[in-house]
């Protein structure tokens, strides 16, 4: 059996597409994948145990790498095609079930729209595949003497980044003794290209505490490291939907974003807002490679109080 899943290019909207892959595969275990992604996303699938062939599919000019897909696609007869970017090239393929995104009319989480892409009453949560190797990694990189508390400081664009002067004092009070990890280490994530962003968080711990990983590591180790903290927090990206996916408390900060369709996904997930709402943050001739952060609303305390609430939530759940 053939299966072809079709997913995104950012990493972010792939990680969320994982659940519906991770269903597939449990329904058909026999089925060799082929899966066609964003360079950036592929490393998110190549653990996965049924994967025959990974198509990263780097952006052409006049959209021709859907040409190109289509040409590395076109011989083979698909039992099943999952389209998540709703191409014609799903069409053009001989299949015997096509499965496509639909647009819900709906403000429904993306989760829940990709799960109706095969009508299935549950969405399921997203899966990350990685092996030994990374989980090994991890354990070097991760002390296992003290609490960790994985913090996300940076954004591919500034006006979701919350500032760095209020994640620090955030950290301050979720590691105080009184906080919900008291003493823990602080690790720091981030791309490579965002390493300056970081650096005022970076900086601004002390030395013996801070876990440094900005940008010093790949997708699946972050992901294996992700696993062994004890909570996350960070600007709505794709590290915060990483670190939802692995299981760890996750609470992503929102603004210039919707958390109604890309709120970090499950039950030890959540997400806190700007006290400014979504349709009044915007000025006039905003531009979001310009624009300064638009997170300013969002304080200390509001973010501090969610952690804390979701905190509470999995220790009722756990007694």
């Amino acid at each position: 059996m053939k299966l072809l899943f079709i997913t995104s290019t950012r990493i972010g909207d792939a990680v969320l597409s994982t659940g519906l892959l991770d269903h597939l595969v449990r329904q058909h275990p026999q089925a060799r994948v082929t899966v066609a992604c964003g360079p950036e996303a592929a490393p998110l699938f190549a653990a996965l145990p049924n994967l025959e062939r990974l198509i990263p599919m780097a952006k052409e000019r006049w959209s021709g790498h859907w040409f190109t897909l289509w040409k590395e696609c076109v011989g083979i007869h698909w039992d099943i095609v999952v389209d998540l970017r709703r191409s014609a090239v799903a069409y053009l393929l001989s299949t015997d079930r096509r499965y496509m995104l639909r647009r819900s009319g709906e403000p429904v989480h993306r989760v829940r729209e990709i799960a109706d892409a095969l009508d299935l009453p549950e969405p399921p949560m997203p899966r990350i595949w990685i092996s030994d190797a990374e989980r090994q990694a991890a354990r070097r990189l991760m002390p296992s003497d003290r609490p960790i508390l994985a913090v996300g400081p940076t954004t591919n664009w500034r006006a979701k980044t919350w500032r760095a002067e209020r994640f620090l004092e955030l950290i301050r009070r979720l590691t105080g003794p009184s906080g919900i990890l008291p003493e823990a280490r602080v690790a720091i994530f981030g791309a490579p290209d965002e390493r300056a962003q970081a650096m005022p968080v970076i900086e601004g711990l002390e030395p013996d505490r801070r876990l440094d990983l900005v940008g010093k590591i790949d997708l699946l180790t972050v992901y294996a490291c992700l696993e062994r903290c004890g909570f996350y927090v960070g600007n709505d990206s794709a590290l915060m939907h990483l670190a939802a996916a692995s299981g760890i408390p996750t609470l992503g900060l929102f603004g210039p974003s919707q958390e109604t369709h890309y709120a970090p996904w499950g039950w030890h997930a959540a997400a806190v807002r700007t006290r400014t709402e979504f349709g009044k943050l915007f000025p006039p001739n905003f531009d979001h490679k310009t624009s300064d952060t638009l997170m300013d609303t969002l304080t200390v305390e509001d973010a501090e109080a969610a952690a804390r609430a979701l905190w509470a939530k999995l220790e009722r759940r756990a007694a």
